[in-house]
């Protein structure tokens, strides 16, 4: 998801739980997930933003391709531009599914974290600190469609 104010702002989200709580720069993601069988591409990312998230992606869409992380996942992505409501939000709040670990380890103890514990909107040069530096491409690549699309409406 995107909004454009005075340069176009990202949003991103930040993963929930202890093994995360205290990791910040090239640790946010896109929200994104794993693919179930018979599933297609785009309904995963809806499904998974909905999840992560708790909003509904809509609007139109700009398929942006796809990376390889560090650990091997293919991350396949999709950008939409915010609507009004949520694009006019400083604070953007999430409502996320949730996952079990041991926590702490070894102890046998059972908690539940959500997913995904905020989701925020930064600038390009802020999005380029706090995103996973192999997801930057998805970055570079709703750039290049946008300006392409403002050259084709000739503004």
């Amino acid at each position: 998801m995107f909004r454009v104010r005075k340069e176009v702002e990202f949003f991103l989200v930040h993963p929930g739980g202890p093994y995360s709580q205290h990791k910040d720069a090239g640790y946010w993601t896109i929200p994104k997930g794993e693919v179930e069988k018979g599933e297609e591409l785009f309904d995963v990312a809806l499904r998974e933003f909905n999840e992560e998230t708790g909003m509904v992606a809509q609007g139109s869409f700009h398929e942006l391709g796809w990376i390889q992380q560090k650990g091997g996942k293919i991350v396949h992505g999709w950008a939409f531009q915010a609507p009004p409501e949520i694009a006019a939000l400083e604070q953007v709040p999430v409502v996320s599914n949730s996952w079990i670990v041991e926590w702490p380890p070894g102890s046998g103890r059972k908690v539940l974290f959500p997913e995904v514990d905020r989701g925020e909107f930064f600038t390009l040069k802020a999005a380029k600190i706090k995103l996973k530096e192999t997801q930057h491409p998805f970055l570079d690549g709703l750039l290049r469609i946008l300006e392409q699309n403002r050259i084709e409406n000739g503004l």
